[in-house]
């Protein structure tokens, strides 16, 4: 995407919601005027929420990708590895792993551990499986032709498997971006005082300011926003031939 197709879109959005605020006229629905009041106004103690935020979400994004894609290319490389845990992905992927929020709460208790735990319980099976199917996909002939050249399991997959699935960890990451924030605000909900989830959270319903409400929800978009265009960087650094031209 580039700079100015981004700057004209939030522009539009912009003009749309201060138009529609005006037409609905009602104290849950502020300007786009009073959300930025909001955010210069209370700017440190955002910037602190958005800080633990952040951080909960990089190192649960960092957790499941060394997880996940060491899993996923020697699932892809073994078939036999793979017919042993394939059944288990498929019966534990479908599964919405949020509902075991109050276990992991109950195990682990309040702390950073369980919302990170959390978030990369999700994360492992968006990554695992698109990161297998991509190891399994890698074409015969590119295999045998290395092999041809004296190259055993380990080079293999340091030489082949592995750079042929960044693209696809990529992907899996920058789709997994938002399921990752909207995890983060719901463990953050419960039992912290730290965190964009819990801000959000306490100005909507207990203190009933609704520009702040609104300037966290912003902050919270912002987060997962940077991140996307992080993975798209990362993603130009490390595979150049898809930008090739």
């Amino acid at each position: 995407m580039q700079r100015r197709d981004l700057i004209i879109t939030t522009i539009l959005f912009l003009l749309f919601w201060q138009l529609l605020a005006m037409l609905v006229h009602r104290d849950i629905l502020p300007t786009p005027i009073q959300v930025v009041s909001a955010i210069v106004t209370q700017f440190s103690a955002l910037a602190s929420h958005f800080i633990a935020s952040a951080l909960r979400v990089i190192v649960s994004v960092i957790i499941a990708i060394c997880l996940a894609v060491p899993a996923g290319l020697a699932m892809g490389q073994m078939p036999r590895l793979n017919r042993i845990f394939a059944p288990i992905a498929y019966i534990l992927y479908p599964i919405p792993k949020i509902v075991f929020l109050p276990i992991v709460l109950l195990f682990f208790g309040a702390t950073d551990f369980s919302k990170v735990l959390m978030i990369v319980l999700i994360l492992f099976f968006q990554i695992l499986v698109p990161v297998r199917d991509d190891a399994a996909s890698i074409r015969p002939e590119i295999l045998n032709s290395v092999k041809s050249l004296g190259a055993g399991r380990r080079a293999l997959f340091r030489f082949v498997y592995l750079p042929a699935s960044i693209p696809a960890v990529l992907t899996a990451v920058r789709l997994s971006i938002g399921t990752a924030v909207a995890v983060l605000y719901i463990t953050e909900t419960t039992a912290t005082v730290l965190g964009l989830g819990y801000y959000i959270f306490l100005n909507a319903s207990t203190l009933f300011d609704f520009p702040a409400t609104y300037a966290g929800a912003a902050a919270m978009g912002f987060l997962g926003l940077v991140l996307y265009f992080f993975i798209d960087w990362l993603e130009r650094r490390l595979c150049p031939w898809k930008y090739a031209t």
